[in-house]
């Protein structure tokens, strides 16, 4: 029996929205991916592709997710039900992207939080690579799946799991938005005094100079224009539901794509902020080492966080409370990234079953947390987190990607209706070049991305693991996602409205846009009438 669900919560303004969309965008990727991606492909060359990739896919992915999340009114796999009844198993396969990504991301933000408190007496000495590898995690010797529990990753992360799931029980208002408020600015806050103390130190500007000096001769290799779309897809959270699922809680008369572009220049400001404050702390470690910024290792992702920084804090005068900053700075920036992905899954969830926001919260936060402890609270969390993070990104979203575009714009041809509510709504006008983007360009680009990485998968492996540890965690990760995409698609929604929804036509809603401006412009003159008699 069909039950009707609680009123759907929506942002309390336009505000909430692109706050909550940049904390989601602004993750760890930005500190950890993007200088080192941008130095491996062509240093200050690689913003040319970079640019390219932004503004063809990037904006394009970004506008057609909020378009169909706030049309829709609702989460992935119900928003592609409303598209169309047959897409529904595409929006769980989102769902479960999402949810894996949950487990292991918050284990990132729990040694975050372990290295804030190491950073006061720098307790990884001189050998940051054998503290993080050997004392802290403990790692095994060998890959597999292992139960022996990290007392210190267990205690952090236990605590970053009850963190989020108070926050997520607040409901969207009460918890997402406020701490979404806290954190976004904090971060902005910490990074900036960071970059201004790195760019101080001895060294700094070759590092910045070394980031920024461009290689045009890599531009001529396909593999640099790959790397960069892969990296705006990676950054902008698009194509698992994030997005989609965040303009769905929208009000019904919102500027989607004047939102998304401040969204989208806000994240890679950021990104760009990040280069220049990585690479000038490198600048002064290979400065105090007596080497090119070449030979240096861990450039990237998990090792430039946990290995390099900390081996560069010992070299750096006042480098505890640095590393308090920066360590600080990553667990801001993980626990907004992790809130939003839980709510992809938590917003799924209410929509499938019209739940209440505590109930749904806490029952994701133990599906999540409890695996979360098990596979990465111990001393094979490393491996595991390794593979499974280079399958559900490189072929869970990148395939979620293509598949959304391939069925919206191909199969459905829904974009010229989407088109439509987007410019009913916006103050930016979409054209003909955002429908070539996601019918042409982007879908080639990103088909091409996981062709590719899927064939290296199959026949190269992967980081020199084992075949029948990359099969297990990884390819059994994807076939996991299949088999749940398909398995809840078959479970019938007990929220009477679900199936019911006819969407907002986008003639009324431009004249109710147009209505809503006249309003305004009328009460601002009166206003001004007003003031001018007193």
């Amino acid at each position: 029996m069909q039950t009707s669900a609680p009123e759907r919560e929506t942002w309390g303004r336009r505000s909430a929205f692109i706050i909550a969309a940049i904390s989601s965008a602004v993750g760890l990727g930005n500190i950890w991916r993007f200088p080192g991606v941008a130095y491996e492909n062509g240093g200050g060359a690689f913003l040319i592709p970079y640019l390219v990739a932004f503004l063809t896919a990037g904006l394009p992915i970004l506008f057609l997710d909020s378009a169909i999340g706030h049309k829709f009114r609702a989460a992935p796999p119900l928003a592609f039900k409303r598209l169309n009844r047959k897409a529904e198993p595409l929006g769980w396969w989102q769902v479960g992207v999402s949810f894996l990504i949950l487990t292991y991301y918050a284990v990132i933000i729990a040694w975050a939080l372990g290295f804030v408190w190491f950073s006061f007496g720098r307790q990884w000495g001189d050998d940051a690579v054998g503290f993080f590898t050997g004392d802290y995690l403990q790692l095994a010797d060998a890959p597999g799946v292992t139960l022996d529990f990290v007392p210190a990753v267990l205690i952090t992360l236990l605590i970053v799991w009850i963190a989020a799931i108070v926050v997520m029980s607040l409901g969207l208002r009460r918890g997402l938005d406020r701490a979404n408020r806290i954190t976004l600015p904090l971060l902005v806050i910490v990074f900036v005094i960071i970059v201004i103390y790195a760019m101080t130190l001895p060294g700094a500007w070759d590092g910045i100079n070394q980031f920024f000096e461009p290689d045009f001769a890599a531009l001529a290799h396909p593999g640099v224009w790959l790397a960069a779309y892969g990296h705006i897809f990676f950054s902008f959270s698009i194509a698992f539901g994030i997005m989609l699922t965040y303009a769905s809680y929208m009000k019904r008369r919102s500027d989607l794509a004047g939102s998304g572009v401040v969204v989208a220049f806000a994240n890679c400001a950021f990104e760009i902020l990040a280069g220049i404050g990585v690479f000038a702390a490198l600048g002064f470690l290979a400065y105090t080492q007596n080497v090119q910024i070449d030979d240096l290792e861990g450039l990237s992702g998990v090792a430039l966080a946990f290995m390099t920084f900390p081996t560069l804090l010992s070299e750096m005068p006042g480098g505890a409370f640095m590393g308090v900053l920066f360590f600080g700075s990553l667990v801001l920036a993980g626990f907004s990234s992790l809130l939003s992905i839980y709510q992809v899954v938590t917003g799924a969830l209410q929509d499938k079953t019209g739940w209440s926001t505590r109930r749904v919260a806490v029952t994701v936060g133990l599906a999540a947390g409890i695996p979360s402890v098990l596979l990465f609270g111990t001393s094979s969390g490393l491996n595991v987190l390794d593979v499974l993070d280079a399958f559900v990104n490189n072929i869970g979203v990148t395939g979620s990607a293509v598949a959304t575009l391939v069925l919206v714009a191909w199969v459905f041809r829904a974009v010229p209706s989407l088109r439509a509510h987007l410019n009913a709504l916006s103050s930016l006008k979409l054209g003909p070049i955002w429908t070539v983007a996601v019918t042409a360009i982007t879908p080639v680009i990103l088909a091409i991305i996981l062709v590719r990485g899927a064939t290296e998968y199959l026949t190269a492996g992967y980081g020199g693991f084992p075949t029948w540890f990359v099969t297990t965690i990884g390819w059994g990760a994807i076939a996991l996602l299949a088999v749940f995409s398909f398995a809840m698609s078959y479970r019938a929604y007990r929220r009477s409205d679900a199936t019911s929804f006819v969407p907002d036509e986008p003639d009324r809603l431009r004249t109710e846009m147009t209505d809503l401006i006249a309003e305004a412009r009328e009460t601002t003159a009166q206003r001004r009438t007003t003031g001018g008699t007193r």
